[in-house]
């Protein structure tokens, strides 16, 4: 198992302030476990004071890169991370990604992706890794960077960092009543289960028309990517939104 994950809440003693992480090693678990240790205190610290939403979004790219450059500097350097970041703010919650861990977020039942994967096959990120003198290549239908790594972002991968950047991309969104709840997973659920079905099936637990706990939710959601064959580490999160309005 090399996912990782983090929450901190009440922030500065206030419940409506919060980041969570979900981080999905490959390679071993020493990047994720970096990042979950890491990641979010970088982006809080750089993110503080920020009010402006390009400001923010800057401030969490120095996270994440500050994390990077972290964690390449460690002793015995090997393997990397993708990572989704959700962070809660008066009102607003800034979710970034590097990698293809993704957040989905239901507006009245309706799954809404506040992610986008970052993958080989992805138009823009194949122009960049090209662009750069590296080359993107498809084995038994999976694409992969210098015939070796299946995503194209994320902490650490020294090896192919020419191409693998840190950099995450950031969108930032007021939080409304129709926002129910947010879905932050590791692609060992998106592989196999889709955001629309993965929003049907938390749902009942986030808005309380059943009595049982979000990790049931969870467990819910892991169980049935299992069930359709993912081999994959499979890391799900279930956070309700009414608590940060």
């Amino acid at each position: 198992m090399e996912d990782r994950f983090s929450a901190i809440t009440n922030l500065r003693g206030d419940r409506k302030h919060a980041i969570f992480g979900v981080y999905d090693g490959h390679g071993g678990a020493k990047a994720a476990e970096f990042a979950a240790k890491n990641l979010d205190k970088n982006v809080l610290e750089a993110v503080a004071g920020k009010r402006d939403e390009s400001e923010i979004a800057n401030a969490v790219k120095r996270g994440y890169l500050t994390t990077d450059a972290a964690f390449l500097n460690e002793n015995d350097v090997k393997g990397g991370s993708c990572c989704v970041t959700a962070m809660f703010s008066d009102g607003n919650i800034v979710v970034s990604n590097a990698g293809d861990c993704r957040a989905v977020m239901s507006v009245g039942g309706v799954a809404e992706a506040l992610s986008s994967d970052h993958r080989p096959c992805r138009d823009d990120e194949r122009t960049r890794i090209e662009t750069t003198g590296g080359y993107v290549d498809t084995f038994r239908g999976v694409w992969r960077i210098e015939g070796s790594l299946a995503v194209s972002r994320g902490i650490g991968d020294a090896h192919l960092k020419k191409w693998v950047i840190a950099e995450p991309e950031t969108k930032t969104l007021r939080i409304d009543q129709d926002h129910e709840f947010l879905i932050l997973a590791s692609d060992g659920l998106w592989d196999k289960v889709s955001n629309q079905e993965a929003v049907d099936i938390a749902r009942p637990f986030c808005l309380g028309t059943e009595e049982k706990p979000l990790l049931l939710g969870c467990k819910k959601l892991v169980d049935l990517s299992a069930s359709r064959g993912s081999l994959d580490d499979i890391s799900v999160m279930l956070i309700p939104l009414d608590q940060f309005i």
